[in-house]
């Protein structure tokens, strides 16, 4: 059974920053692309930022580029986001996620919604003004 767990999400003031981490078992986790998403209510689901199987490539919206970095332990089976210049507009719920296709890149996991999708529960995230 795959099973991801987020956490770190939390209350910050704007500006500030914030790591999340999902640590994922059940699954063989160098094999797949991950990637972290977030919807607001009335949103459609954004993939905010993913990264290739072994380190290296990595995906990220418009709204995000410049302020989040992502990265991958495959020892840990653990991809991080490291959020700085937070935005009230950042605030959400965040899920880790991805799809097990070897041959899913990370902009494919970020971009598409035809696959199967694993997620975790979700860390929230909260940017004060």
């Amino acid at each position: 059974q795959v099973r991801m767990a987020e956490s770190g999400g939390g209350l910050v003031q704007a500006g500030g920053s914030l790591t999340l981490s999902c640590t994922a078992s059940g699954l063989t986790f160098g094999a797949y692309a991950m990637g972290w998403f977030r919807q607001a209510p009335g949103k459609e689901r954004e993939g905010v930022s993913c990264i290739s199987r072994y380190p290296g490539s990595t995906y990220y919206a418009d709204s995000v580029k410049g302020r989040f970095t992502i990265s991958r332990d495959n020892v840990k089976n653990t991809v991080y986001l490291q959020m700085n210049s937070l935005k009230p507009e950042d605030t959400v719920m965040y899920y880790c996620a991805t799809v097990r296709r070897t041959y899913y890149n990370e902009y494919d996991l970020c971009t598409s919604s035809y696959e199967s999708y694993d997620w975790g529960q979700g860390t929230q995230v909260t940017v004060s003004s």
